[in-house]
């Protein structure tokens, strides 16, 4: 009996040594399954009056502040309810047809926005190549271009965005998603990368223009940040690019 309650007695302090080591390795609110990774909120890259000749301070404001946030908020809010998913943000809107309705209108409202606070620039641009020599390839000019372009987004009946993007195919297109679709995502028809985009839902616009949306759509072309839009064509070329050599 003596000989049994030693062994007991030895087994006992190897297992109080083990579990004293393992509470100094690790923290106390350590736990076996990481929680979701968070999407964070872009900050913007410029003071919200900047962009005057486009939008009023108002609007950038409560644009920024309100709706893009409130996206973000809400996206990770139901993310959380989502037993292990640890994407990143353009990984879950490249497959959103995975996901329900609330992570695919909150996470397009929030990858949207991202790309269009970069999409704009208070500093006066001029399109070079080579963005500009593949928008004359497939428009016939720069001014054709815009002219298509706007008349996209004039025609879109209610909410949504209009954009150019790049095709799987090298091709650029001029595409119109509702709501806060984008062409990334695999449940739209018109898919591609998008390059450049243009937010017409009423809050983007109605405080400064009220009715009138045309003349919105006109301004874009003054805060137009083409060196975003060149870097994005440049990377994704380079990326297709690639992708063609490794498939061969």
């Amino acid at each position: 009996m003596i000989f049994i309650n030693m062994i007991f007695d030895k087994i006992n302090k190897k297992i109080n040594l083990l579990e004293s080591e393992i509470s100094l390795e690790s923290p106390s609110n350590f736990k076996i399954i990481s929680e979701i990774k968070k999407i964070s909120i872009e900050k913007l890259p410029y003071d919200y009056n900047s962009l005057g000749s486009f939008i009023d301070s108002e609007t950038m404001n409560t644009h920024y502040n309100k709706h893009y946030k409130g996206y973000v908020e809400k996206l990770n809010s139901e993310l959380e309810k989502i037993k292990g998913k640890d994407l990143d943000l353009e990984e879950i809107i490249k497959g959103i047809s995975k996901f329900n309705n609330k992570v695919k209108n909150n996470g397009g409202g929030a990858f949207n926005h991202a790309l269009f606070w970069k999409m704009l620039s208070p500093k006066k641009q001029t399109i070079k190549d080579p963005i500009l020599s593949k928008i004359n390839k497939q428009f016939g000019s720069f001014d054709k271009f815009k002219e298509k372009f706007e008349e996209e987004a004039k025609t879109k009946f209610g909410s949504g965005w209009v954009w150019l993007i790049l095709t799987k195919n090298n091709t650029l297109k001029i595409v119109t998603t509702s709501n806060q679709d984008n062409p990334l995502m695999d449940t739209e028809k018109n898919n591609g990368y998008p390059l450049l985009g243009l937010d017409i839902w009423e809050h983007a616009y109605y405080l400064k223009y009220k009715n009138e949306r045309d003349k919105y759509i006109h301004n874009f072309w003054k805060v137009t940040n083409w060196e975003f839009v060149n870097d994005l064509y440049v990377n994704q070329t380079k990326k297709k690019l690639n992708e063609s050599i490794l498939s061969k």
